[in-house]
């Protein structure tokens, strides 16, 4: 009974659109809006304990369900009539949750994103890292899919992703593709990458630079002829190069600056913001992409002043966020409020 009131919500799902369903112990299920607000479902029923345990088991199977319980969480994809889904489970004070974000079947392409044609054209390079950073839920991993898309479509390239779990399936055209899924086809993210060097790709995305270990291989792939995408989860730019460097001992930073500084291309820092009047979301960018200037600012970790040259940078493609949200606050695409509310200098309220 239960696994049926689930299949019809994954159902509802699809049809929709609804980016995420949130599954508790002794509550009714919540979605998470267009508009990005949670919203609790009471149509659904109160999920009991044995709720929670029958669907779980209905998603990865009766063997794969004891290792969660006895890890207390995991990540895992999850198919459905050819659709395809990311699912957390993890253990809390109330029992299991469950938190399942829709995966869509198509990969939207570039322009459909409105990635911007100067970060397009670093994917015709033949090494470097391009970062796609931001909150959960702000769309790093469907950035991703199109860059990778992009590349499948218009050069002949072979194509590793690494990814926990596998998001979005794709289908070699002009490219070679291999995607492996951290936990199932490799151990970790970091020996993935390591083996890669010996699996002759021109192109390896990276699902997410989680630890110095990862973050030291993806690095060293990018400086020896390698093209790198990742994501991290940080708010803005400078807090990326920020996180990257700061996630090593004092001993190593120095090192990891000037390879950083070598080796980046660009970093993409987005969120996802509700519009105005209507139910669709609107994604926001910072962009960054490295010149000599901000290479130097790097290696002599001075990163605050990169604001400031990003804000010079327009002519290169660069645009800090506030004037992003400007563009769209100006445009009628978001609201006054959702524009005040994400602006990093508050200073800029008074000008509109």
């Amino acid at each position: 009974m239960i696994v049926e009131k689930f299949r019809q919500l994954i159902d509802d799902m699809i049809a929709t659109k609804i980016p995420d369903i949130h599954l508790t112990t002794g509550s009714c299920p919540h979605i998470r809006k267009h508009s990005g607000e949670i919203e609790l479902l009471e149509s659904f029923g109160i999920v009991e304990r044995s709720d929670i345990e029958e669907i779980i088991e209905e998603m990865i199977g009766k063997e794969r369900k004891e290792i969660l319980q006895k890890n207390h969480e995991g990540d895992f994809s999850y198919a459905y009539n050819e659709h395809k889904f990311r699912v957390n489970v993890f253990e809390n004070a109330k029992g299991f949750g469950i938190a399942i974000r829709y995966i869509p079947t198509d990969i939207p392409s570039y322009k459909e994103l409105n990635v911007s044609e100067d970060i397009i054209k670093l994917l015709h390079r033949d090494k470097g890292l391009i970062l796609v950073t931001g909150p959960t839920g702000s769309g790093k991993s469907t950035t991703l899919a199109s860059m990778i898309e992009y590349i499948n479509t218009t050069m002949k390239k072979h194509i590793i992703t690494i990814e926990d779990p596998i998001e979005f399936n794709f289908k070699g055209k002009d490219c070679l593709i291999h995607q492996r899924e951290v936990g199932t086809h490799t151990e970790s993210f970091a020996r993935a990458i390591k083996s890669a060097l010996r699996e002759d790709p021109d192109v390896i995305m990276v699902g997410e630079m989680r630890d110095p270990e990862t973050i030291q291989a993806a690095l060293t792939l990018a400086e020896t002829g390698h093209l790198v995408l990742s994501t991290l989860h940080t708010n803005d730019t400078v807090q990326s190069i920020d996180r990257i460097i700061d996630s090593f001992a004092p001993a190593q930073q120095s090192q990891i600056r000037v390879q950083l500084a070598m080796s980046l291309s660009a970093v993409v820092s987005q969120t996802l913001l509700p519009k105005k009047n209507s139910t669709g979301r609107v994604v926001a960018r910072e962009i960054l992409m490295n010149n000599d200037a901000i290479r130097s600012i790097i290696i002599q970790g001075l990163t605050h002043q990169i604001y400031s040259m990003i804000e010079l940078g327009g002519s290169e493609g660069m645009i800090l966020m506030d004037k992003y949200l400007e563009m769209l606050y100006t445009k009628g695409m978001i609201t006054r409020e959702v524009f005040e509310s994400r602006l990093r200098d508050k200073d800029l309220i008074g000008r509109f």
